[in-house]
């Protein structure tokens, strides 16, 4: 296997158009959670997994292609900029997508898909890196029927039509496009792995701030008296821990492990894949928080103990998953984590959602100490010099 050589390892900083272009995804995080806030079903459930995954795969796709075209080229300028235009009326149509705007929605969805594909197929810089997105053209042409059909039917069937094209398209993006006898032979493309994770890390905290925005609002709504506040803190504390569980010393053994990488775009589609969970994850939390704000002293439920301690739960064992394959370490005590809000979760069945909010806080708390320690452990062992035998005495 041939390695790529040291004048095609790009490095470039994310570029103000780029993070303009993440810009439109905030609204994106937003309808998604009012989605599934106004559709507190299963069927509501699944229909937001479908937008989910539509939505991410469009910025998955954009940000992947931009990385690999180098942001300077004008032609890349441009199709940041059709996609942004394009994903801005797509974003918008997320409340009516199940209902009299699914053509709103999945017209610029396709047109993103496949205009961003054609661009790098035809203006990539290698024959590998071109003939990998004709493949994944031939992916995308064969989910964009299903969204089509969808589109046309009913709003009872349409869900199943849009589940098959999404279960195509994030299939496609966990395997990397590969077709029978052909596959994406990563090592030997030339990739901006820091670049990407730049992106990843910026869209987290998207993630993030949209989950403020939705705290935020139902804070304004809310009564000003204690229990509306005490619910707001135990949000704002449970935030600040999850951004901790990753910034407090994770994202340098992220970083420090991709560079270090044999295959670092490997790597990278792992941290690629497990945010389609994330983003499930903190939509979740975010609508869990929204109900505990809004009813601090009211009773617990089957709902509100999937939202507020599912969407941890989910977001830590992605993590666990995330940092055990590429960083090798600190995904022991997120597994743990994980198991601990489970049992938190039956609990919180049968308590008011404020003391389920509580014990949240609690478990999150130790977690992010005990795993900031766990970071910064692992990372004086990447850095310590390696112990030398001690030589005999003659």
């Amino acid at each position: 296997m041939t390695s790529v050589p040291e004048s095609m390892k790009l490095r470039r900083d994310v570029s103000p158009l780029e993070l303009f272009y993440d810009l439109v995804f905030v609204l994106a995080a937003y309808q998604l959670s009012h989605h599934l806030l106004d559709h507190l079903t299963w069927r509501g459930a699944a229909e937001t997994g479908v937008l989910l995954v539509a939505v991410f795969g469009t910025w998955a796709y954009t940000s992947y292609e931009a990385t690999f075209l180098d942001v300077d080229r004008r032609v890349t300028r441009w199709m940041i900029v059709v996609a942004m235009g394009l994903g801005l009326f797509m974003n918008a149509a997320i409340p009516g997508a199940f209902g009299d705007r699914a053509w709103a929605f999945v017209i610029p969805l396709l047109a993103i898909l496949f205009a961003s594909g054609s661009v790098t197929a035809l203006a990539g810089r290698t024959d590998l890196l071109r003939e990998h997105y004709r493949r994944t053209l031939l992916w995308v042409s064969a989910s964009a029927p299903l969204w089509i059909v969808g589109a046309a039917v009913g709003s009872g069937p349409r869900l199943w039509w849009w589940a098959a094209a999404a279960l195509i398209d994030v299939t496609g993006t966990w395997l990397a496009h590969p077709l029978p006898g052909r596959t994406l032979s990563s090592r030997e493309l030339a990739f901006d792995a820091d670049h990407m994770l730049g992106r990843l890390r910026l869209f987290f905290l998207i993630l993030l701030g949209e989950t403020v925005l939705t705290t935020g609002r139902a804070m304004s709504e809310a009564p000003v008296d204690a229990p509306n506040v005490l619910a707001a803190t135990g949000v704002f504390i449970a935030l600040v821990c999850l951004w901790a569980a990753y910034f407090g010393g994770g994202e340098d053994l992220i970083t420090d492990s991709v560079a270090h990488s044999p295959d670092p775009v490997r790597s990278v589609r792992h941290g690629v894949n497990s945010t389609y969970l994330l983003l499930a994850a903190l939509v979740a939390f975010a609508v869990g928080s929204e109900r505990v704000i809004a009813h601090p002293t009211g009773h617990g439920s089957t709902i509100l103990a999937l939202l507020l301690l599912g969407g941890p739960a989910l977001y830590l064992a992605t993590t666990a998953w995330f940092f055990g394959t590429t960083a090798g370490g600190a995904w022991k005590e997120r597994l743990l984590a994980t198991a601990v809000l489970a049992c938190a979760a039956a609990a919180a069945v049968l308590i008011p959602p404020l003391a389920s909010l509580a014990l949240l806080d609690l478990v999150l708390v130790v977690t992010a100490a005990v795993l900031i320690r766990a970071h910064r452990r692992l990372a004086a062992e990447r850095t310590a010099p390696p112990a030398t035998a001690d030589r005999a005495s003659p």
